[in-house]
């Protein structure tokens, strides 16, 4: 077991790897649509020939048709990407129980489960990086134009 728990398998050069895009799920659509178009531009990239965005709830493809359309495309190798912040009870439990239920369903398949987003170097950068928009502008950056401003409140004297 590796230190995600993921069962270690011998690695042959005719593994044909998926990647699994994995949010959790929102009721309004453009929230969804970020994960879709992350996928899109990774597809694009051609670095891995199989890449697929699915969710834990509230959106479709589900994790379970997710892993079940890598298969279909050929996949010996998925690896389970949490578009997750930290390692919560959705990514300890539920992620881990869907990677386990997709193991058992296609035993010939390697399913790993990757680490959250957080805690990582890249992420404090960010995080950085938005304060430093909002603090000198007030709003939010114009590179994200779908971004949602949040509405200020200043206090009153």
């Amino acid at each position: 077991m590796d230190p995600q728990g993921n069962p270690r398998h011998p690695t042959p050069s005719s593994h044909q790897t998926a990647v699994l895009l994995i949010a959790h799920g929102s009721r309004e659509r453009s929230a969804n649509a970020d994960l879709h178009e992350l996928a899109a531009r990774l597809a694009a990239a051609e670095e891995y020939p199989i890449v697929q965005a699915c969710f834990l709830e509230l959106a479709e493809p589900d994790i379970p048709t997710g892993g079940d359309r890598c298969v279909a495309r050929g996949a010996t190798r998925v690896l389970m990407i949490p578009y997750f912040l930290s390692a919560g009870v959705h990514l300890r439990r539920d992620l881990t129980a869907a990677r386990d239920e997709l193991s058992r369903r296609h035993p010939k398949v390697e399913f790993r489960l990757g680490s959250p987003l957080g805690p990582h170097p890249l992420l404090d950068s960010l995080v950085a990086a938005r304060i430093r928009e909002l603090e000198g502008t007030g709003s939010v950056s114009p590179t994200n134009p779908r971004h949602v401003a949040m509405e200020s409140v200043r206090p009153t004297e």
